[in-house]
């Protein structure tokens, strides 16, 4: 298989490889000192181990239970990883492994996350063409039918490593990993950031490198669907919260481009920007609830190579675009939680969230032994948001802002050993939704 680079591709290509080289600047010659570490009032650091089965309802597994391993603050005292396999009567089988703040020995500025996910599936969806009742309309597309996808046995894939190198700024110049005292899971000493908007001031700012893979195929009755996509993502991070785990003040914002080469088996080249930034205010503690947080999100995304195109040996042209579940696209655990996963997927898309985050001060599983020994749930949350976002064949403000699509809904969050729990179930004019996952949506 062969490929013609466009010109313009190729300045894509010198740009990326200037940003790398800026990345190893940094990983190389930026000297060290000693993310977060968690400890509880009046006690000495511990480490948390959950391991418990659980079982929920989605459309991907259908009625699925499985079984959850976590480690927080084992071997590294700010690292966690999670683990989990699952099985449901959709004919589904998964296991996910994930790991996050783990620091290498060597540089201990420099922390390495990484997702793993093997899954199989008897009904998966993808809004992509090939629904023979839907010819002529693009899937995936703002005003495309809900019905417009295709649906098999199929199986869903990735791989993935993060990079992130700490730079010397603000919080992160003198304390690499920061302690935090918590009085029952919520912040009460220390913190990251949140105290300045100057980077040079207060939170921390990462310079991420992710080598990505991933593979999907579906099988449907008239086709088969096979695309995967390997690349890498460069990006700037800047983490300026108190209490990254469960902000309740300062914000956070992310810069990434994406670039995939069309190497290895990849389906064929593209390149993403995307911008997000979220924003958190607290409204203190009232006689109901020991907190109260606005959290505010926007995120916006272009693909640059939409309409460049290759020609392959046997002359057909091949666009140089992502995947339907990569670039441009809304629907899912994180963006418009209503929709199934790349519902919407287009050259462009915008997207903005608001969440009101509430923790009561009654907790009822504080009454029970075994939700103690097993999950030690230090809180739980009540979270009503609402969410809208579109996408479009070309990024312009006016278009990305008409017939926007929107959602709104209701998650119950807890955290559980040391880790933020979520379920959010949400409802829109097409359908509604339940998205089960760690940590809080907005910059995952």
């Amino acid at each position: 298989m062969s490929y013609t680079l466009p010109r313009k591709q190729s300045v894509h290509v010198r740009a990326f490889l200037s940003l790398i080289a800026v990345v190893l600047f940094f990983v190389l010659t930026v000297p060290v000192w000693g993310q977060v570490i968690m400890t509880e009032k009046g006690k000495e650091f511990e480490p948390k181990v959950l391991h418990v089965p659980y079982a929920f309802y989605n459309q991907s597994f259908g009625a699925a239970g499985g079984f959850v391993c976590g480690l927080n603050g084992v071997g590294q005292k700010q690292m966690s990883i999670l683990g989990t396999v699952i099985a449901g009567t959709n004919n589904a089988l998964a296991l996910y492994i994930v790991t996050r703040d783990v620091q290498a020995p060597f540089l201990t500025r420099l922390f390495i996350d990484s997702d793993l996910a093997l899954s199989t599936f008897g009904k998966l969806q993808s809004y992509t063409d090939g629904n023979k009742d839907y010819a002529g309309e693009r899937a995936g597309s703002n005003d495309s039918s809900y019905n417009n996808y295709i649906e098999g046995p199929g199986n869903d894939n990735f791989a993935r490593v993060k990079f992130r190198y700490l730079l010397p700024l603000g919080s992160g110049r003198d304390e690499v990993v920061s302690t935090v005292v918590l009085d029952k899971g919520l912040l009460s000493e220390g913190r990251v950031g949140g105290d300045s908007w100057n980077p040079l001031v207060s939170g921390k700012t990462f310079l991420e490198m992710k080598p990505y893979w991933r593979s999907q195929s579906v099988r449907s009755d008239d086709r088969r669907v096979e695309r995967q996509t390997n690349g890498l993502e460069l990006s700037v991070f800047r983490e300026n919260t108190d209490f990254p785990r469960n902000p309740s003040k300062g914000s956070t914002l992310r810069a990434r481009y994406t670039r995939d080469w069309g190497l290895f088996d990849s389906t064929n080249p593209y390149d993403v920007l995307d911008v997000e930034f979220s924003k958190y205010f607290s409204l203190g503690p009232s006689k109901m609830f020991r907190q109260r947080v606005i959290a505010f999100d926007v995120w916006s995304a272009n693909v640059f190579s939409w309409d460049d195109y290759s020609t392959r040996n046997s002359g057909q042209a091949v666009y140089h675009r992502p995947p339907p579940y990569a670039g441009a696209m809304l629907g899912g655990l994180w963006r418009m939680r209503a929709y199934p996963t790349s519902r919407f997927n287009d050259q462009a898309a915008v997207y903005y969230a608001l969440e009101y985050r509430v923790i009561p001060e009654w907790n009822p599983f504080a009454k029970f032994d075994w939700v103690r020994k097993h999950l030690d749930i230090a809180w739980w949350q009540w979270v009503p948001f609402f969410e809208a976002g579109r996408v479009a064949p070309r990024w312009t403000v006016g278009e990305l802002h008409t017939k926007m699509q929107w959602d709104a809904g209701l998650g119950i969050r807890a955290m559980a050993k040391g880790l933020t729990v979520r379920i959010d179930t949400a409802v829109s004019n097409e359908n509604w939704g339940v998205q089960m996952m760690i940590g809080h949506p907005f910059q995952f």
